[in-house]
């Protein structure tokens, strides 16, 4: 089959064109708004995408500007990103731990604990993937995104995902449904929308906290 094709993924462009024009950081933390796969930036739809499914049933296919391996995004998800104003370009693994510290500690507070980074950008609880994140670093901007597996329907990701060409070490070979948690079968109370408000709350007002954190990482 042919590739599908992709569309520049836009769900954050309000957010980031603001954040060029005035400076300013931001943070956004929402639902998707429907169903859809987003693939990454590298990404090869023949390895990473079933992909007579997608098209199949329409789902829109978007190409995100960071790397990683291709997700899916239902209304079970809860999406956390940020928008920062930073000179230089480099740093990505340093602007990664940064923010996946500062986003743990606001998960502790919001009745969310136990979050770990694990792999180069997971989020997880034990050896369960609970978040998959991207970052995207250019010069004069990060772009961070997470998608929180707060409810997800995880029979959409074995039909739109093949298992991927390449896997953290933690993850040790399992299936999609193996490896991915979501915190309503963990037993967390936090539903998505009570979530996405505390979390929102929390994260600006602690957003000068990770200016701060990331004001010395390097750049080039």
């Amino acid at each position: 089959m042919a590739d599908i094709v992709t569309v520049p993924y836009s769900l954050d462009d309000v957010m980031i064109n603001r954040t060029r024009e005035d400076q300013t950081s931001r943070v956004r933390v929402y639902e998707p708004p429907a169903v859809s796969v987003v693939i990454g930036r590298g990404g090869k739809q023949e390895l990473e995408l079933n992909r007579d499914n997608i098209a199949a049933d329409g789902v829109i296919l978007y190409k995100r500007p960071g790397g990683g391996c291709s997700v899916v995004l239902d209304p079970g998800n809860l999406i956390v990103s940020i928008a920062l104003p930073l000179e230089g370009i480099g740093g990505i693994k340093t602007a990664f731990a940064a923010i996946s510290d500062w986003l743990i500690t606001a998960l502790t507070v919001c009745d969310v604990p136990g979050v770990t980074q694990r792999g180069i950008s997971d989020l997880a609880i034990g050896d369960r993937k609970i978040g998959g994140s991207c970052i995207y670093r250019t010069r004069g901007l990060v772009y961070y995104s997470t998608t929180l597996l707060v409810d997800p329907d995880l029979d959409l990701v074995d039909r739109y995902l093949t298992h991927p060409p390449r896997e953290p070490d933690y993850r040790a070979g399992r299936s999609h449904r193996k490896f991915m948690g979501s915190l309503k079968s963990l037993g967390l109370p936090p539903g998505g929308a009570d979530l996405a408000y505390r979390l929102n709350i929390m994260l600006n007002l602690r957003l000068e906290e990770l200016e701060d954190s990331l004001s010395g990482t390097e750049t080039v």
